[in-house]
């Protein structure tokens, strides 16, 4: 018990030991003792020594053990909690990336649930709509910006441009957006909205949108001054009233719908370039907060027109200053022209340094738009070489350095309340009062029948202890019949419990030829972890090993009432050896076999006490029952009077029962106390034990939810490039040379969609779109549209494409059926939306009907945006595949001519509806699916 490491405790013992014997030795040379029985008294000391050092030292090494696991499992845990700390920090920071703080709650709750559900599929069809996360947000600006000039920009870029293009501009807006109030909602292509009023009403909305679209016009001035190409910002407002959450099940967006939203972007359409283009409604927001000039809207937008919508255009305040070009030098700008206008693009724009996407994910904390708002200042005229990866390589360092300092800290601190913790008298949440049992009831069951790996030890070490009992009594005891018996009878049981409990070890090779072996090898395998089989046996082992230690002490209680004392004795007794005189050997006989049954007795509690980790009730039970019994009998035997008179040397105290009763209580108490404290540490390592697995669980649900949020953002090709051990901070960008992409929209929600009482100002039409939406999604589950991803959706119109798991680059490597296939898949996921459609008609008494357009061919796609991270897909294919749901048909799939030929080559029948003008494109040749044939081509594909 004292505080000596394992080898000094040893040293100690030992010469400890060794002293006492040798002292012991050298003192008897002046007695008058037959000299075999001091020879033989010395042996039975030593063999009294040697079992309690071994027995201690095996304490000792199980206890450093104990402690270690415990230190180790408290270290795990804290490790594990702060990975906790972390993967929360991750989440929120992730979810709140993807959606606003009032709605992101609610649904990574609901995403919890779900996983927690996933075995259970009847809590999944309870409701009979999915639950929707939209909410009314009434006196609202919203801003539609659209760059004028980038889609003929794009078409020179690299993948690799774009992607840096579009992250660096629209990461700007993000700033300008946090710096004016305003929340960025989503990004389509080249163009931006934002809504000001979200989720918190201010009465400034319309001005912080004003001057959102002012700063935004600025910004594209400076970059088209700084580099010479020609581009543009234009910019519509509106203000009213918005519904605004998120629909689907899948790639989930924050998004707005209402009547105003679609005159918002009607405004922007109507626009100008370089102006911001506002309603008559905006303008009664903005007070005379700035000058306005007739917008003429109407004469560039028939909606406009037939709703009686009157515009203005705002004047900013800044162009009526004297301004002055303080960003890059004229020379510059023209000896810039030498390279393409995409080049110049990037690299102007690089020296912005916006925030990549998901960086927050592989740091403590979110990046800032304080810090990027400052890093951008201060860098504006630097361009961006190798110091980003440098930067982002020493924030990693530190950052794993103030991870290790957190850990290190919370493990002091947790070593330091284990340390202060009492088992007697501290209080703790885990357990309950003095008695030390779990608060938990579960816990409790689950301490008292855990797996005991050491058990069988503890019955090798009481074995042990039997064997120097039985030594002892050998060197000091009259050798009688009874001795003989009672020794051999538990030595018999002693032998018993062994071959149970070791057993599987030594007769496995024999096992198979007998089945009583095989069942007995099946009996010793549970030893360890049945509780209703462990304890019986330790009961038998220290009852008999407390029993025998005393049992023949009984036989010398005839011998001793024989034997008269009186006043001219002469003796002296001592705890480990009694110089006695010759005239009465009999009598101090006597008194050294009384001596020596006591240390027998010690040894039979050490015995109990080797087995740490059983229950301590059974330990307190025995031991007292035990201590009890001893001083009954010591107490009892005919007393004699001992009192020397004669100059003999004494060497403690005269009356040797006074010093075995002294001796029995005070190791009672200490190995009471001793098995107290092992109780507690065992306890304390089994909540360690209990709270890391709770925690590590905890751990890999978040995990979990990390990465359905992650991939409920991304394809899951992509979000493994920003998570996981091999994580990404660079850019994500990827062209690809053949990606079908498809639109599929309801054109009739929008006459479908109203705003009144009835439907709570639209909400339940929007119910109805997120049940459709979520159908859509559900059909991504299926293994056969396992290729497609869905992108997105605009409105009612739903996004997605198929080609994209494909490893670029590997296309041309497969034969033509085998890489065009995913053509056809996206074919039948098409007709699957209008069978889904038909579904949902009948259980909705309505009538909608889907129009969709696809085209296959090459796409850039990429991940945009660090405050709201984006994957989208950019390029003439998709511009196109637009066009053609634009100008389709209901219920009909239009595709172009070069989609056409490769679905007649996979069996495919199409049906030519000639040429049509697509805005940008010219006149096209357009063909429709015949869907009835393609269902019976996906019959085959299955």
């Amino acid at each position: 018990m004292l505080p000596f490491g394992m080898r000094d405790a040893v040293i100690i013992s030992v010469l400890s030991a060794l002293s006492h014997i040798i002292v012991l030795s050298v003192l008897s040379r002046d007695s008058h003792a037959d000299k075999r029985s001091i020879l033989f008294q010395v042996l039975a000391n030593a063999v009294i020594f040697l079992c309690g050092n071994l027995m201690g030292a095996f304490h000792k090494r199980q206890m450093q053990v104990a402690s270690w696991d415990l230190y180790r499992y408290t270290l795990k845990c804290i490790q594990v909690r702060m990975k906790l700390k972390i993967e929360k920090r991750q989440q929120e920071n992730l979810l709140l990336s993807i959606l606003p703080a009032h709605i992101s709650m609610e649904m990574k709750l609901a995403i919890i649930e779900r996983l927690k559900d996933t075995n259970d599929n009847r809590q999944m069809h309870d409701n009979n709509f999915h639950i929707l996360y939209v909410k009314r947000h009434e006196n609202v600006s919203i801003l539609y910006a659209d760059i004028v000039g980038f889609t003929r920009l794009a078409s020179d870029c690299s993948p690799k441009e774009l992607v840096v293009m579009l992250n660096e501009l629209f990461g700007k807006f993000d700033q300008i957006a946090k710096e004016n109030e305003c929340m960025r909602i989503k990004i389509l292509g080249d163009c931006y909205y934002c809504v000001s009023g979200l989720p918190v009403s201010l009465p400034v909305h319309a001005r912080n949108c004003v001057k959102m679209g002012l700063d935004m016009c600025e910004a594209i001035k400076q970059v088209r001054e700084a580099t010479g190409v020609d581009i543009n910002m234009r910019v519509g407002i509106h203000s009213g009233n918005v519904l605004c959450g998120v629909i689907g099940l899948r790639k989930w967006q924050y998004d707005v719908w209402s009547h105003d939203v679609s005159l918002a972007n009607r405004m922007e359409s109507a626009g100008v370039p370089g102006r911001v283009h506002i309603t008559e409604a905006t303008l009664n927001h903005l007070g005379k907060a700035y000058e306005v000039e007739e917008g003429n809207g109407h004469l560039r937008d028939p909606y406009l027109e037939s709703m009686n919508i009157k515009t203005y255009l705002v004047v900013d305040p800044r162009s009526k200053q004297c301004k002055s070009n303080n960003h890059l030098p004229k020379t510059r700008v023209n000896d810039g022209l030498k390279m393409r206008a995409s080049v110049r693009m990037t690299r102007y724009l690089e020296s912005w340094g916006a925030a990549r996407p998901f960086a927050h994910l592989n740091h403590r904390e979110s990046v800032s738009s304080d810090s990027s708002t400052s890093q951008g200042r201060q860098r504006k005229e630097i361009p961006l070489c190798s110091t980003g990866r440098q930067r982002t390589s020493d924030r990693n360092s530190s950052q794993k350095g103030r991870i290790e300092e957190d850990i290190y800290d919370e493990m002091m601190s947790t070593i330091e309340g284990l340390s202060s913790t009492n088992p007697w008298c501290g209080k703790s949440d885990d357990f309950c009062g003095f008695s030390l049992i779990f608060a938990e009831p579960g816990l409790e069951k689950e301490y008292r029948t855990i797996t005991i790996l050491k058990l069988k030890s503890y019955f090798a070490c009481a074995s042990f202890v039997f064997l120097c009992i039985f030594l002892i009594q050998v060197f000091i005891m009259p050798k009688t019949t009874k001795l003989g018996i009672s020794f051999g009878v538990v030595a018999i049981i002693i032998a018993l419990v062994l071959f149970v409990c070791f057993a599987e070890k030594c007769m496995k090779c024999c096992s198979e030829r007998w089945p009583f072996l095989h069942r007995l090898c099946t009996i010793s395998e549970k030893v360890e972890t049945m509780p209703l089989l462990r304890l019986p046996l330790a009961v038998i082992t220290i009852g008999a090993l407390l029993i025998i230690a005393i049992f023949n002490l009984t036989t010398e209680k005839n011998n001793a009432a024989n034997v008269t004392g009186s006043d001219d004795l002469n003796g002296t007794a001592n705890v480990s050896y009694v110089f006695i005189s010759k005239s009465f050997e009999n009598t101090t006989e006597y008194f050294v076999e009384e001596t020596y049954y006591a240390y027998c007795c010690i040894l039979g509690f050490i015995a109990c006490s080797v087995f740490l980790q059983m229950s301590f009730e059974l330990k307190v039970l025995l031991l007292s029952i035990a201590v009890t019994v001893y001083l009954i009998i010591f107490n009892t035997l005919p007393h004699r009077n001992t009192t020397v008179s004669v100059n003999v040397t004494r060497l403690f105290i005269e009356e040797p029962r006074i010093m075995i009763n002294i001796y029995l209580v005070l190791f009672y108490i200490t190995l009471i106390l001793l098995a107290k404290q092992i109780d507690y540490y065992c306890r304390l390592d089994c909540l360690w034990k209990n709270k890391f697995k709770k925690e590590h669980e905890q751990f890999e649900t978040m995990e979990n939810v990390n990465r359905l949020l992650l991939e409920n953002v991304l394809p899951a090709h992509v979000a493994a490039y920003f998570i996981g051990e091999k994580r990404n901070e660079d850019w994500y960008h990827q062209s690809y040379d053949c990606v079908c992409v498809m639109f599929a929209s309801v054109p009739d929600f929008k006459v479908f969609y109203t705003e009144c009482d009835v439907n709570k100002e639209g909400l339940e039409c929007l119910r109805l779109l997120n049940e459709i939406i979520a159908d859509f999604d559900e059909l991504l589950l299926k293994p056969k549209f396992s290729g497609v991803e869905k992108i997105k959706t605009i409105g009612s119109t739903y996004m997605a494409a198929a080609g994209l798991s494909v490893t670029p680059g590997q296309e041309n490597n497969q034969d033509k059926e085998r890489q065009h296939a995913h053509i056809g898949i996206m074919v039948e996921y098409g007709i699957a939306l209008m069978s889904k459609l038909d579904g949902i008609n009948r259980h909705s008494f309505n009538n909608f009907r889907l129009r969709i357009g696809i085209n296959h061919g090459p796409v850039i796609a990429g991940v945009i945006g660090a405050r709201k991270p984006q994957y989208d897909i950019w390029g003439n294919t998709v511009n196109v595949a637009s066009r053609m749901e634009s100008t389709g048909e209901l219920g009909k799939i239009q595709v172009t001519e070069e989609t056409s030929r490769i679905l007649q080559d996979l069996g495919y029948s199409c049906e030519c509806r000639g040429l049509i003008n697509v805005k940008g494109k010219g006149e096209l040749r357009t063909y429709f699916v015949c869907t009835e044939t393609a269902k019976f081509q996906g019959i085959g594909l299955n």
